[in-house]
C-alpha cells in the first residue's frame, strides 16, 4: 500500500529524519512512499498525510555513516521536490550497500552531490552578496542593521552562523523569502517563514559604489566570468550593481586611456628603498 507523506520542507533535516526512520523501521520500501511538500491549500482538498506505520520489532535500529548525515543535511535544504524521495532511497540502500556513498557513478549519489553543490554555491553567494543597511540610531549602545537576500534554496539556517561570527558586535536581521535570521548580541533566532522585503536606504550604499568603481579594472574585464561570479539575479539587491552596465560599456575607452597615458613616476618611498640597496 502506498503511503503518502507531506513535509514542510524548509531545510529542517529532523523533520525528514523522523519520518524516514519510522518508515525504515517498518520495512516500507522507497517505492511505497509518496513524498510531497505540504501546502495548506492542498490539505483543504483532502490531501492529508497517511499515518506512519508501526515499527517492526524484529528489526535492529538502523544506522548510517556520518557521511550520509552530512549529505542529507545539505540535500534537505534544496527546493527540488524530489529531494525527500532521493534521500530515502539512499537511506534504504545504504543499509545494504555500505560503500554506496563512495561510488560517484551511482545515479542517486551523483544527484545528491549535484544538489549539495548547488547548496554550497547558494550559501557562498549569500555570504558574498548580503548588504546590511543601518536601521536608524543605535539602541542600548548597539547599532542595528537589516539586509534582504533572495536565496534559491532554504540555506538561511545553515549560513546564519557565518554572519553571527563575523558581525557579533551589532544587532542584525537577514530577511529572505525563505526564512530569516536575527542576532541581538546574545541569541541567534531563526525562522523558516517567508519575510517581506524591508524598504531601507543607507548612505553607505554610496561607499559600496565607490569601492566597486575603484576595484573595477577594464583591462581585465571578462563579462561572462564576471556574471558567473556575480549573476544578474543578485544585481537588484546590490547597490554597486547600478554601475555595472556603464562600466562595461566604457571599458574599452578606459583601457585605451590607460594605454595612452604616460607612465607615472614612482613615489618617493620607492627611491628611499633603492638608496638602502
Amino acid at each position: 500500500m502506498m503511503i503518502r507523506l507531506g513535509l514542510r520542507g524548509r531545510g529542517d533535516l529532523a523533520e525528514w529524519r523522523d519520518a524516514a526512520r519510522a518508515l525504515l523501521r517498518a520495512r516500507v520500501g522507497p517505492g511505497d512512499v509518496e513524498w510531497r511538500v505540504r501546502e495548506a491549500a492542498a490539505d483543504l482538498f483532502g490531501m492529508a498525510d497517511d499515518p506512519l506505520p508501526p515499527p517492526d520489532p524484529s528489526l535492529p535500529a538502523p544506522t548510517v555513516p556520518a557521511a550520509f548525515l552530512t549529505l542529507a543535511d545539505a540535500v534537505i535544504c534544496h527546493v527540488d521536490p524530489a529531494r525527500f524521495a532521493l534521500l530515502y532511497r539512499l537511506l534504504w540502500r545504504v543499509q545494504r550497500e555500505k560503500a554506496l556513498l563512495s561510488n560517484p557513478s551511482d545515479a542517486d549519489v551523483a544527484r545528491a552531490e549535484t544538489l549539495t553543490k548547488a547548496i554550497r554555491r547558494d550559501a557562498h553567494k549569500m555570504k558574498a552578496f548580503v548588504r546590511f543597511k543601518e536601521m536608524g540610531p543605535p539602541q542600548d549602545g548597539r547599532r542595528r542593521f537589516a539586509a534582504w537576500f533572495e536565496p534559491d534554496n532554504y540555506i538561511v539556517g545553515r549560513t546564519a552562523g557565518f554572519f553571527q561570527r563575523r558581525f557579533t558586535d551589532m544587532d542584525w536581521i537577514i530577511a529572505t523569502p525563505k526564512g530569516s535570521a536575527a542576532w541581538d548580541g546574545q541569541h541567534l533566532t531563526l525562522s523558516d517563514e517567508p519575510s517581506e522585503k524591508p524598504d531601507l536606504i543607507d548612505d553607505t550604499d554610496d561607499l559600496w559604489r565607490t569601492y566597486f568603481a575603484h576595484i573595477f579594472n577594464p583591462a581585465r574585464l571578462k563579462v561572462r566570468a564576471m556574471q558567473s561570479e556575480m549573476p544578474k539575479k543578485y544585481w537588484k539587491n546590490l547597490p554597486e550593481a547600478d554601475l555595472i552596465p556603464d562600466l562595461i560599456a566604457g571599458a574599452e575607452d578606459r583601457m585605451r586611456e590607460m594605454i595612452e597615458r604616460e607612465a607615472t613616476q614612482p613615489k618617493p618611498f620607492h627611491y628611499r628603498l633603492r638608496e638602502r640597496d
